[in-house]
């Protein structure tokens, strides 16, 4: 059950397929961060395997450096994580180093590909926002790159994640095109739009996941069922140390026990060390504004708009659009808006709940929006790992899609 990764980011994705018992062969991906985030747990699972994940806790523990981390963990893991973009001039070199590592493990076939392009190219925000609707953008055909590794290694299937815009990109032609060159590679695609919040993930999060198959082969779309959920965002938030804007967890330890979401879902488990519970600075007039929005929340159950601000408060002269620039993440409710990659530049789309803390929400807290689990380590720099955090697919999800997928192979 082994699988090729491209485009993957801080490898939410791959999280959910190897929980699922798949194993990577390769991730390929551009961002430097993001490697090093890959690596790190790549580590973990191997020294989980090994019985030793004491030392990957004196990592998160900054006990020891990451050399130290690798000499124990095996530095040949590293290989696995290819720090490249993917293009004409980088593909043959991208072959050829995960052909050695097939030789290596001595591997004769790869069944599945995942992945899914920059989405950049496809939002609908971002096209609204570039003159030309993105139309000259690169990474508008960066699908076909991820087509030259179906034709190289001729996988009985594969997973393509993207954004809601890749369906309407350029009027629809993108996808017309893309389903047609998979088409003429020899697979056979479908697609289904999934929510996160539907699926155990207290995030609203719409994707398109495009399944392929090779056209020799009697599979159809796996069906993915719906998850009924009662649970509350503040049971992400609540076990986590109170922090003001600026201030910083130096404990690594938890202020409350965690709440059966937490540990049903396996975002917190007994003995995690907390990390990347910071908080950002904010300045005086922005605390005031993230106050005013989470008392309209909770006292009218109104959403703040940036024209209900004072004149003193205002910054911006748009008063026409995206008026909800400043945004409680409510605790009252059963799923947040979406984390987005922008989080790593405005934190006014989401401010945390408590008053108390008047602030905007730390990488770990986005992270479990995300569903990622507190053992999971993001390299880099906070707005790195926000970045890595709000590019992701939530690990909840993608477990649930690689199990489907899994049956898919079993069942052949």
């Amino acid at each position: 059950m082994n699988f090729i990764d491209l485009f993957s980011g801080a490898g939410g994705l791959s999280e959910g397929f190897i929980k699922a018992g798949f194993d990577a062969v390769a991730h390929v991906e551009i961002d430097k961060y993001a490697c090093d985030t890959m690596e790190t747990r790549a580590a973990y699972h191997k020294l989980k395997e090994q019985g030793k994940l004491d030392i990957y806790k004196s990592y998160l523990k900054k006990e020891i450096d990451r050399e130290t981390l690798f000499k124990n963990a095996g530095e040949s893991i590293k290989n696995t994580v290819i720090n490249e973009g993917i293009s004409e001039e980088t593909i043959d070199n991208i072959f050829s180093r995960i052909d050695s590592l097939l030789k290596e493990k001595n591997i004769t076939e790869i069944p599945l590909v995942i992945g899914g392009p920059p989405c950049q190219a496809y939002s609908v925000v971002g096209r609204s926002r570039d003159p030309n609707g993105m139309k000259d953008d690169p990474r508008n055909f960066l699908y076909r790159m991820y087509i030259r590794f179906l034709t190289r290694y001729k996988p009985k299937t594969f997973v393509f994640e993207n954004v809601m815009g890749i369906k309407s990109a350029q009027d629809g032609k993108i996808y017309e095109n893309l389903k047609k060159e998979m088409q003429a590679a020899g697979y056979i695609i479908d697609n289904k739009v999934f929510d996160a919040s539907k699926h155990g993930v207290l995030q609203r999060r719409k994707r398109v996941i495009i399944v392929g198959w090779r056209s020799d082969l009697p599979y159809q779309y796996p069906d993915l069922e719906e998850i009924d959920n009662n649970h509350m965002v503040s049971e992400l938030l609540n076990d986590l140390p109170k922090l003001q804007a600026g201030e910083t967890d130096t404990t690594g330890k938890y202020r409350n026990k965690p709440s059966d979401y937490l540990t049903n879902s396996g975002i917190r488990k007994s003995d995690d060390i907390l990390t990347h519970h910071v908080a950002r600075p904010h300045i005086d007039r922005d605390k005031g504004i993230y106050l005013k929005a989470i008392d309209r929340w909770y006292d009218k159950g109104e959403r703040l708009k940036y024209t209900d601000l004072e004149k003193h408060e205002m910054t911006h002269k748009n008063t026409k659009s995206f008026l909800d620039r400043f945004k409680v993440v409510a605790g009252n409710l059963t799923y947040s808006q979406t984390v987005v990659a922008h989080i790593s530049k405005d934190g006014h789309y989401y401010i945390h709940p408590d008053r108390e803390q008047c602030r905007s929400l730390t990488v770990r807290e986005a992270a479990r929006l995300q569903s990622f689990p507190d053992d999971y380590y993001f390299e880099g720099p906070r707005t790195s790992a926000f970045k890595q955090i709000g590019n992701a697919v939530p690990p909840i999800l993608a477990e649930q899609i690689a199990n489907k997928m899994k049956k898919l192979l079993l069942t052949e």
